[in-house]
C-alpha cells in the first residue's frame, strides 16, 4: 500500500498523490534507446532516475506487483544510416542486424555499470510490428488516421471530432500554431494538415519492410511515435488482462509514462493522441514524468563543441576528467540533482561523489555488513516527496554522522551505492587535490563574507559546503576550519 508518494505530473503541471489503477499490478513505461550509437551521458539520466522510481515502487508495492518496461528501438533511418556507413559491404538489413545487436548489448553493458535494474520487459519495435499495424488499422477504422501515397498519417484535426479526445497539446501545453512554430514539421504535399505526423511509410528496396497497413500493396515500417503506443498497450495493458477489449476505454490506461524532457513533445504528445484515438480513452497513462535537460561544464552537450561523452567513454577512458569514472560515482552525481531540474555535468561533481562514496564506505564496520531489504525511512520518506533524491543523500550523510552503519548501509544499497569491496573497509575518505581546494576557496568566502557581514551570501557558501558534506567550525579569530560531515 502507497505511504504517500507524491508524483510530479507534466499532464497536470503539479505533485500529485500517486494512487495506482491497481496496486497488484503497478505499471510503468520508460522510453529506452534507439540502438544506433552508444549512450551519452544525457541518456544516463532517464536510465538512473527511473531506476530509482523502480525500486521505490517495488518497495511501497511489493516485488512481484510492478512492471517496468523500457523499450529498444531497432528500426529507425538512423539506424539505417549508421549501419550503410559502418558496413558499406554487406546488404543493408545484414548491417542493421550487427548494428542493433551490437549498440543493444553495449546499452545494457552500460546500464548494469551505472547499477540500473533490469526492467521487467525490455521490448524491441521489431517484434511488435503485428501490434502496431493493428492500432494503425483501428486509427483508420476510426477516420483518425488516413493514407496518402503508400504513408499512414495521423490526422490531429479528426482526432478533435471523436469523443473523449483529450486536446492535442495538452501536454505540451502549446497551441497548434506555438507547436508549428517549434518543432521541425516534416513538409510533404500528401499530408492534409502540417501537424499530421506519420504512422507507417514505405520502405526503398533493400531497406527493412514489413506487409503494410491500410491497403497499401507495397512493404513499409512504422513511424516512430506508434511504436511505443504498440509496445507499451502490449506489455502494460494486454498482458494483464487478456479479457480487455479494445473500447473498453478505461481499462486501456496504465499508471506512470516517462522520458526525458525533450520528448514531450513531439513524441509523447503524438503517443497520447494515437493511442486514445485508437482505444477510445481520454488518457493514456495517468502520469507523465520527465527528467531535465543536462550539459556538461556549463554548455550544451554537442559533438561540434568537443564535448560529447558517451557512458562508456566515462567508465572505461580518461576523456573526462583525466580518469575513468566507476559507475557508482556517475551514479551519485547524477543522484545530486533533483531529477526535474537541468544539471551541469562537471568533472568537480564526479570529484564530490567519489568523495561521499569513500567517506560513507569509511564507516566503522561497514565492510562486514550485509544490508537489510528494508531501506531507511527517512531515505524512503525523501524518495517519496516527488524523487528528492538530494534529500535521500542528506539522509545518508546523517545516518554516517549519527554512526548508524547499518542504516547507512541499507540506505546505499536501496540507491544502488552499496559497493565496500571499491570503497571500503578501509577505504581512505580522503578527498581529491581540486576537490579540497575548492572546498578551501568556498570556506574562505565565506568567512569573508561573515566579516563584511554579507550573511547572505555567507548562507548561500554554507549551502554549499553543506551539499558538498563539509562541516565549518568558525573560530573567534573570525578563521574558519573544516571536515567531511562524519
Amino acid at each position: 500500500m502507497s505511504q504517500g508518494l507524491t508524483l510530479y505530473n507534466t499532464l497536470t503541471r503539479r505533485k500529485e498523490l500517486f494512487e495506482p489503477i491497481d496496486a497488484a499490478h503497478v505499471r510503468m513505461y520508460v522510453c529506452g534507446p534507439t540502438v544506433y550509437d552508444y549512450a551519452h551521458i544525457g541518456n544516463a539520466r532517464p536510465i538512473i532516475v527511473f531506476d530509482v522510481l523502480f525500486r521505490l515502487l517495488r518497495h511501497l508495492y511489493g516485488t512481484d506487483h510492478v512492471t517496468y518496461a523500457r523499450n529498444i528501438t531497432d528500426v529507425d533511418d538512423k539506424i539505417n544510416a549508421r549501419a550503410a556507413r559502418d558496413y558499406p559491404d554487406l546488404p543493408l538489413n545484414e548491417a542493421i542486424a550487427k548494428v542493433t545487436a551490437a549498440t543493444e548489448a553495449q546499452f545494457k553493458a552500460d546500464a548494469r555499470a551505472l547499477r540500473c535494474l533490469e526492467p521487467d520487459v525490455e521490448p524491441r519495435a521489431t517484434e511488435h510490428i503485428g501490434e502496431m499495424r493493428a492500432i494503425i488499422e483501428r486509427l483508420i477504422e476510426r477516420g483518425a488516421a488516413y493514407v496518402a501515397e503508400d504513408h499512414v498519417l495521423f490526422s490531429v484535426s479528426a482526432m478533435e471530432k471523436l469523443p473523449r479526445m483529450p486536446a492535442y497539446g495538452s501536454l505540451a501545453r502549446r497551441s497548434l500554431d506555438e507547436m508549428l512554430a517549434g518543432a521541425r514539421v516534416d513538409v510533404a504535399p500528401y499530408k492534409r494538415d502540417a501537424m499530421d505526423f506519420v504512422l507507417w511509410k514505405p520502405s526503398k528496396a533493400g531497406e527493412p519492410g514489413w506487409d503494410s497497413p491500410g491497403g497499401i500493396a507495397g512493404k513499409g515500417r512504422p513511424g516512430w511515435h506508434i511504436e511505443c503506443s504498440a509496445m507499451s498497450w502490449k506489455h502494460l495493458i494486454e498482458a494483464f488482462d487478456t479479457r480487455i477489449q479494445c473500447d473498453d476505454a478505461e481499462r486501456n490506461v496504465f499508471d506512470i509514462h516517462a522520458g526525458g524532457i525533450d520528448l514531450v513533445f513531439p513524441h509523447h504528445e503524438n503517443e497520447i493522441a494515437q493511442s486514445c484515438c485508437a482505444f477510445g480513452s481520454d488518457r493514456m497513462a495517468n502520469v507523465w514524468m520527465h527528467n531535465g535537460f543536462l550539459q556538461v561544464e556549463g554548455e550544451k552537450m554537442s559533438k561540434s563543441l568537443g564535448n560529447f561523452i558517451t557512458i562508456n567513454e566515462l567508465l572505461e577512458t580518461e576523456k573526462f576528467g583525466g580518469r575513468a569514472w566507476p559507475g557508482a560515482v556517475l551514479r551519485l552525481a547524477m543522484l545530486k540533482t533533483q531529477y526535474r531540474a537541468p544539471i551541469d555535468w562537471t568533472v568537480r561533481g564526479l570529484e564530490e561523489a567519489l568523495a561521499n562514496l569513500k567517506a560513507w564506505h569509511a564507516a566503522e564496520g561497514i565492510g562486514e555488513i550485509s544490508p537489510s531489504d528494508v531501506p531507511p525511512e527517512g531515505l524512503v520518506a525523501a524518495l517519496s516527496d516527488d524523487l528528492n533524491t538530494p534529500g535521500a543523500i542528506a539522509e545518508l550523510h546523517r545516518l554516517r554522522k549519527a554512526g548508524e552503519t547499518a542504516e547507512l548501509a541499507a540506505g546505499l544499497a536501496f540507491l544502488g551505492l552499496f559497493d565496500p569491496a571499491t570503497y571500503g573497509p578501509g577505504a581512505s575518505a580522503e578527498i581529491d587535490p581540486d576537490l579540497h581546494a575548492r572546498i578551501d576557496a568556498l570556506v574562505t568566502a565565506r568567512s569573508r563574507a561573515r566579516a563584511a557581514k554579507d550573511f547572505a551570501e555567507a548562507d548561500r557558501l554554507r549551502d554549499e559546503l553543506t551539499a558538498l558534506g563539509v562541516v565549518v567550525k568558525d573560530n573567534k579569530d573570525g578563521t574558519a576550519t573544516w571536515e567531511i560531515r562524519e
